[in-house]
């Protein structure tokens, strides 16, 4: 008990002292420390609701508003595909901090970094925590080592919300990214969302860095080839990411460049509803320079304007569509297509895909007195009819090809095209035979023609026809003429090629030319009658071709060709009787007189046309002593002595005589030399048909007409324009402003519910319309 009372009476001397102590501390101490408690019970309690609304967030992300200055929420399309990509459970436990991570940094491609348990490698990816953008945020394609990840994440899935933020997203979501990143950024059924992501992040260090760091552009070639790579995989799919990609491109084609940039090789482009900023730069640069649009340029033109509709040859057969594109370009208009310096300027301005560029300036870039060629609806026509008959030219393979699509390289394929076109054999044995015949006459059986090309069988009337058409495009000639109705040579019989130039298809079955063959295939007749085709008679005949003067010299190529046939393959005397015989006597007589006046036409009859005429003659069933009354009756009055060096002429009115009669003789002659039988009507090709229907009636952008077209398209490459701006582009269009913009306007409201454009002074264009055009 007493160490009991001692013990309380200890304890009551301690709480003494401490009260003593404690009424010894100043007022002014007690309220200081009732201060701090008060701070630190605030401090605590904040901490706890942070982590709640963290934690909560990390399942719902926020609604933002990205739309001021940039496209609307519903430019983002849907995902495609099911494939899955998992691991372990459901959660990822937030990773420590990784060492060296701070500030966020470009990786290199050979840089690797850890992130919530995987190693991501290939770089051109912002890693850290701290990348600001104007408006105080992180930029949306930052990658933030401390944010949560899940262990679950499948990238085929539509991603929530539009202009996704790594930071936002939720944490499955930020799985499934790092999933396809991991996975080598390819996966084709990728939801759109994360290669939008991704590629905020190329296009932040491509534009934002680089003007900050020149150093950076040294980078542009490799972010250029990952976007075209990607544009390969993701492009087809997403129209939105399309027109993004390419703008990309045509930025960083178009930041630097060298003054003569038209002459530069042409870098690859997809085509969208604009022409690419390259190539209108190239245009301008070109007539800038008053330099005509080379080859390679204007066929890029052709390809990638949004006003020109490419047929089915050009996407069926685009190697062929190509070269003969190039080679009818080059026939047209020479060194090249030459454009004016019309008043409206170029100026590009960028359209970002990254809600990372909110808060930042226009972004543009301007060409001095560069034009803008691309508003100009003339040349434009003329590359679109060029397009056109190239197309044309085309349709026949294309059809052809499409039917069967394993022989395009065959001899029945080939002779559907050009012989500009044909493969490398089929123009090396063409060079070939053209060696062998020179500026003469070549000779050969007609298996052995064809052999040369390694044809086999027997070839059809039509590829007969498509071969002789082929050769003829490359001036060289063919006899027998197949192509005016002459019937196909058989295997064993000769063919003569000659050097040729095409001859428009009614001059080449003109009346003087049909009667000028019947008297060479007559005479040939009578001279190899006895069986002796003699020289001398040869040499008379040619003689007498040449003095036809009142034939084209092409008609004469095609005669001589067809005499040196005619001493293979003759025409037999009896069959032109029988074919004649038909012909009332009035009839046989008119063409023997006209025969007559052709023997004299030169000024001259010798004794060896007296004889061959009487021959000939006798084989008309007509008198053989008519022939002196005739040539002196076709004479009287036919030549005039000259005194000059120039010799005899004949006159002027003895010509009209002479073609009058070759139209008459014609008239008796019709047919008589074509094919017994009937040549079957053309059916037009069902294919064919069809294939111009898909682009004969293809409306503009809102259905307008091609002016309209054009400025709908150049409004929709920038935000806004000063009016003095689009007064120049009316003027190079032979538009009123004013009223184009209304017709524009109505035509919106048509399509769309929305007009397109707003403001006087300061026009505004609503962004809308692009993306209602795109979808």
């Amino acid at each position: 008990m007493a160490k009991k009372k001692d013990s309380g009476a200890g304890t009551l001397v301690l709480v003494g002292i401490v009260l003593v102590v404690l009424a010894s501390i100043p007022k002014e101490a007690w309220i200081g420390l009732g201060v701090l408690a008060a701070i630190g019970a605030a401090v605590y309690f904040y901490t706890k609701s942070s982590q709640s609304n963290k934690e909560q967030d990390e399942h719902t992300a926020p609604q933002r508003d990205y739309t001021s200055g940039q496209q609307q929420a519903n430019d983002r399309p849907v995902s495609m595909g099911l494939h899955a990509l998992s691991e372990g459970s459901d959660t990822f436990r937030i990773p420590s901090k990784p060492k060296g991570i701070g500030p966020a940094k470009w990786l290199k491609p050979n840089e690797v970094v850890p992130v919530a348990g995987i190693h991501l490698t290939g770089g051109l990816l912002y890693v850290g925590t701290s990348l600001p953008t104007p408006y105080g945020k992180n930029d949306p394609c930052l990658i933030d080592p401390n944010k949560s990840v899940a262990s679950q994440g499948d990238f085929t899935e539509p991603m929530d919300g539009y202009w996704p933020s790594y930071s936002e997203i939720p944490k499955e979501a930020r799985r499934a990214y790092l999933n396809w990143l991991v996975d080598g950024r390819q996966h084709p059924e990728a939801d759109i969302g994360y290669v939008f992501l991704y590629f905020y992040g190329l296009e932040r260090r491509a534009i934002i860095d680089a003007a900050k760091d020149p150093a950076v552009e040294e980078e542009w070639p490799l972010i250029r080839n990952e976007v075209r790579r990607l544009l390969g995989i993701y492009g087809e799919s997403s129209s939105s990411f399309k027109r993004y990609a390419s703008e990309l491109l045509s930025w960083l084609d178009v930041s630097s460049y060298k003054s003569d940039l038209y002459l530069a090789p042409i870098p690859t482009f997809e085509k969208t509803w604009e022409l690419p900023s390259y190539i209108r730069l190239a245009l301008g640069r070109a007539a800038l320079d008053g330099v005509p649009i080379p080859p390679a340029l204007g066929l890029a033109w052709a390809k990638l304007d949004p006003s020109i509709s490419l047929r089915t040859p050009a996407a069926r057969c685009p190697e062929e569509f190509e070269k003969l594109f190039l080679h009818k370009y080059t026939q047209e208009f020479g060194a090249g297509l030459a454009l004016p310096r019309n008043k409206t300027k170029l100026k590009l301005v960028y359209r970002p895909a990254s809600a990372g560029f909110r808060g930042y300036t226009e972004i543009k870039l301007t060409f001095g007195d560069t034009p803008d060629v691309t508003v100009l609806t003339g040349p434009i026509g003329r590359l679109r009819k060029l397009v056109d008959e190239v197309s044309e030219e085309l349709g026949s393979y294309s059809r052809f090809v499409g039917k069967n699509p394993s022989q395009r390289n065959s001899l029945e394929g080939f002779l559907q095209l050009p012989a500009t076109l044909w493969p490398d054999k089929p123009r090396a044995a063409l060079d070939g035979l053209t060696k062998r015949m020179g500026a003469g006459l070549l000779a050969m059986p007609f298996q052995e023609l064809l052999a040369t090309f390694e044809a086999q069988g027997v070839p059809s009337k039509d590829k007969v026809v498509g071969f002789a058409k082929a050769l003829e495009s490359l001036n060289i000639g063919m006899e027998p003429d197949v192509l005016n109705g002459a019937k196909p040579p058989k295997l064993d019989e000769k063919v003569v090629l000659f050097a040729h130039q095409p001859i428009e298809p009614l001059v080449r079955n003109s009346p003087a030319y049909q009667a000028a063959l019947l008297t060479l295939q007559l005479s040939a007749a009578v001279a190899t009658a006895d069986g002796d085709f003699t020289s001398q008679e040869m040499a008379h005949l040619r003689t007498q071709i040449q003095s036809w003067n009142h034939l084209t010299p092409g008609h004469l190529q095609r005669l001589m060709a067809h005499l040196r046939l005619l001493i293979d393959t003759p025409v037999s005397l009896p069959s032109l009787k029988k074919k004649l015989e038909p012909l009332e006597l009035s009839a046989r007589e008119a063409i023997a007189s006209f025969m007559a006046t052709l023997a004299q036409s030169d000024g001259t009859v010798s004794p060896d046309e007296v004889k061959m005429l009487e021959k000939v003659y006798k084989a008309l069933g007509v008198e053989s002593k008519k022939v002196f009354s005739n040539v002196h009756a076709a004479a009287a009055g036919s030549i005039s002595a000259k005194t000059e060096d120039v010799g005899f002429k004949l006159d002027p009115a003895r010509i009209a005589a002479l073609q009058k009669d070759t139209e008459r003789v014609s008239a008796l002659l019709s047919n008589i030399f074509k094919e017994d039988e009937a040549t079957a009507p053309v059916v037009p090709d069902p294919v064919q048909e069809t294939e111009q229907e898909e682009i004969s009636n293809e409306p503009g952008l809102l259905g307008l007409d091609e002016a309209h077209s054009s400025l709908v398209r150049l409004l929709l490459s920038r935000p806004e324009w000063s009016r003095q701006e689009l007064l120049d582009v009316a003027a190079d269009l032979d538009l009123m402003l004013d009223g184009a913009l209304e017709h524009i306007n109505e035509a919106s409201f048509d399509a769309h519910d929305m007009a397109l454009t707003e403001g006087e002074d300061l026009i505004t264009v609503n962004s809308e319309v692009l993306e209602k055009i795109e979808a």
